[in-house]
């Protein structure tokens, strides 16, 4: 165990004094790790799932100082976003303090305000404040210059304070992309198709810490019409690639500062129907959406799609929080120091 992880389990049980599970009553850490509103939408859905939540009055009982995780949810069904970000950093022995987080500079129009008020806050609200980790999700804007984007200047701002007042930062599919121009100026491009289906990918960095575990081949859902084109990434030689797709070499995940940025172009948190749910969004707005590859059994749309990237997104995720914040954020977050990257 790392010094600074030894330093968060450091506190003594000073009221041990009954059987074992009077002193223990969480038998099962692993399954006890997020901490999130009592009142929250996902919670009956992640219990439902056998995943065990806390709320404050038993968090404040764990001996251990917990991450503090904050969420930007850009996408447009905040609450199906907020569950599938839940339930992945749930999957692990430490807990997880989970802050969510909206924008100031635009007003969500697709989930109700009285949800967003009693779960959301903003940026210029926490901004005084330090944290392990950050996730940034994407968001349907991704065919717009970011320039345009209604909110880009309060992003641009939350990148530069996550880079002094986050650990370590996951930027997921548009988020990723806008991360990369904000402090690269690496442009995203317009594929002459919607790259839309569950791909196989493979890991171009077998020894990183993220990818740990994970096997030569695995299959991580996409849905974008623009990418990163892996050139644009020869002269960053900062910017470490970690996985690509097996097929034509799109990236998927890259990092920068040994963690303290994470760049992951696609979609792990998706839930098994979420595809089927774009895919029939779409045709009935008369979009010429391609049928997503690999996902509906024999390519039939009547059947129910099976779930093959769980595995690798639970791993992911947990792979993050342990080896790129657990293990190297400080113990007293008032320590942390700015990210380069």
């Amino acid at each position: 165990m790392s010094d600074r992880a030894a330093q968060m389990h450091s506190t003594p049980r000073s009221d041990c004094r009954g059987t074992f599970d009077s002193c223990f009553p969480q038998r099962y850490p692993s399954q006890v790790p997020i901490n999130i509103p009592k009142d929250l939408p996902a919670r009956p859905v992640l219990e439902s799932e056998n995943i065990f939540v806390m709320d404050e009055e038993r968090a404040v009982h764990q001996d251990i100082r917990p991450l503090d995780i904050v969420l930007l949810n850009l996408m447009p069904l905040k609450v199906a976003t907020e569950t599938q970000i839940a339930r992945l950093l749930s999957n692990s022995p430490i807990q997880v303090n989970f802050t969510l987080l909206t924008t100031d500079s635009y007003a969500p129009k697709n989930t109700p305000k009285s949800h967003l008020e009693a779960f959301y806050t903003t940026w210029k609200n926490i901004r005084h404040r330090r944290f392990d980790g950050m996730i940034i999700t994407g968001a349907p804007v991704e065919m717009m210059p970011f320039e345009e984007v209604e909110y880009w200047e309060e992003l641009r701002n939350i990148f530069t304070w996550s880079r002094e007042s986050v650990f370590s930062t996951f930027c997921i599919c548009w988020a990723a992309q806008a991360a990369l121009y904000d402090r690269f100026g690496i442009e995203k491009i317009e594929l002459p198709q919607k790259r839309f289906g569950v791909f196989p990918h493979v890991r171009t960095d077998v020894f990183a810490p993220l990818l740990r575990g994970f096997d030569d081949r695995f299959f991580v859902p996409v849905s974008r019409h623009t990418t990163v084109p892996p050139e644009a990434f020869r002269n960053h030689p900062e910017i470490q690639i970690l996985s690509t797709d097996e097929q034509d070499g799109d990236v998927y995940l890259a990092m920068t500062g040994n963690g303290r940025r994470i760049y992951c172009f696609n979609h792990p948190e998706y839930d098994t129907y979420t595809l089927k749910d774009e895919y029939e969004r779409d045709r009935v707005a008369g979009k010429s959406t391609p049928l997503p590859k690999n996902y509906f059994p024999g390519d039939d749309p009547t059947k129910l799609p099976v779930k093959n990237w769980s595995g690798h997104a639970s791993l992911l995720f947990s792979n993050w929080l342990n080896y790129c914040v657990y293990q190297e954020t400080p113990y007293d977050l008032g320590r942390l120091t700015e990210s380069s990257s």
